[in-house]
């Protein structure tokens, strides 16, 4: 077991033990969010056929060269196609059909002249200009073309994939089944959000906290309950999400007081820990272990430290477990828009707000930073990181961060 890591070092270790849960099919109107979980290559041309760009005439381009004011052109028309139908005839030397934006083009036409640039009865067109070969023309797979790769692989489903999907005939793509994330709950200090608080006592904000995290990466939370200050509670309580859940996290207990007994828990239910603490600040005091090939997270029970550690360490992880690919957040530079006024002997990374309106990846920060600075977290959007030894910080300064939500 490793004891205060880096914190890179601690998330790629869990990267390694995550693996995602399984594949299912899911219709589509039931698919955002959710993770492809095959390579989608278009299996045929969109559109499939060539249509017009506008409400016009489908004619030969040749027949219009001659075209200009002084010599005008006139074609006979044939008939006329509107979306949805299939023309009958075909555009012969001298002829042209009246057509409709998105109408497929008719057999020995190439081209379209837009309407107001002609002159029309019911039988003939007049052309006072040319048009070239391809012109107004949506030619067939110009949106998809068969054999194309459309997405891959751990892509999330957004409104643009589904229309894809959709677009190709596909109705219930195999995605990855959402994991199964245990919760649970650690400190008799605690009490749910819904019963009366006794004085010292603090609700249990923590599991909603997390609960929502999750969520938004795409796993199922599953609240184990509260276990206490009691080992064997903690042991329980692990034992169960094991046999039922892909993972279990936990707050509270994993500091170094008398009553921190979460890594004791987990070692009295089987869990094997790789790494107990990290070389970060806020989120220090964790461990991580893994029993049945499952990953058990224990994190603090301060909120904020348990939400900046689980960016931070454990998400890549539980992405992976959801068939994700896009695993660990882009780096982006941010510019400080207020000073932070702390030292910083181990690295600390900053929570706050991103805000672009002046024109650069600014970011404001809360008022407070604290552990246990719930409010702090929320509209979090971003993560700055301070690299260890560093003094306070002047607003306007540039540092490497993330985007705990990957968005």
């Amino acid at each position: 077991m490793k004891n205060r890591i880096c914190y890179l070092n601690a998330r790629d270790r869990l990267l390694e033990l995550a693996v995602p849960v399984g594949v299912e099919p899911v219709p589509l109107e039931n698919c955002r969010g959710r993770v492809l979980a095959f390579d989608f290559t278009a299996g045929e041309d969109v559109p499939s056929f060539a249509r017009s760009a506008f409400d016009g005439y489908a004619l030969r381009s040749e027949d219009s060269l001659p075209a200009s004011s002084e010599r005008p052109v006139t074609l006979k028309l044939l008939e006329e196609v509107r979306a949805g139908k299939v023309p009958s005839c075909t555009v012969t030397s001298g002829t042209a059909v009246k057509i409709l934006t998105g109408a497929p083009i008719p057999q020995g036409a190439d081209a379209v002249i837009p309407y107001e640039k002609t002159l029309y009865t019911a039988e003939t067109v007049t052309l006072r200009s040319a048009v070239r070969e391809g012109e107004n023309v949506i030619p067939a797979g110009e949106d998809m073309q068969a054999g194309r790769l459309l997405a891959t692989r751990g892509t999330v489903i957004d409104a643009g994939l589904a229309g894809v999907l959709a677009a190709q005939g596909v109705t219930d793509p195999a995605v990855y089944l959402r994991p199964n994330i245990g919760l649970i709950s650690t400190g008799d200090e605690l009490v749910e959000p819904g019963e009366t608080v006794p004085q010292g006592a603090l609700r249990n904000s923590s599991r909603y906290l997390l609960a929502a995290a999750l969520e938004e990466m795409g796993c199922q939370p599953v609240y184990l309950g509260l276990a206490g200050d009691r080992m064997e509670a903690i042991a329980d309580r692990i034992a169960d999400g094991i046999s039922r859940c892909d993972a279990v996290l936990l707050t509270g207990g994993v500091s170094a007081g008398d009553y921190d007994l979460t890594p004791a828990g987990m070692r009295m239910s089987g869990v094997e820990i790789f790494v107990q603490g990290v070389d970060m600040k806020p989120g220090m005091a964790c461990a991580y272990g893994v029993k049945d090939g499952r990953l058990v997270c224990g994190l603090s029970g301060n909120p904020a430290a348990a939400v900046t550690n689980f960016y931070a360490v454990v998400c890549p992880a539980f992405r992976r477990m959801c068939g994700r690919k896009d695993l660990i957040p882009e780096e982006i530079l941010v510019t400080l828009l207020d000073a932070f006024p702390r030292s910083s002997r181990s690295t600390r990374l900053l929570r706050g707000r991103l805000d672009l309106s002046e024109g650069v990846a600014g970011m404001r920060l809360p008022s407070a930073q604290g552990n246990a600075v719930i409010s702090s977290s929320a509209g979090c959007n971003v993560i700055a990181v301070v690299p260890a030894g560093s003094g306070p910080i002047p607003a306007g300064t540039v540092l490497k961060g993330f985007l705990p939500n990957g968005v």
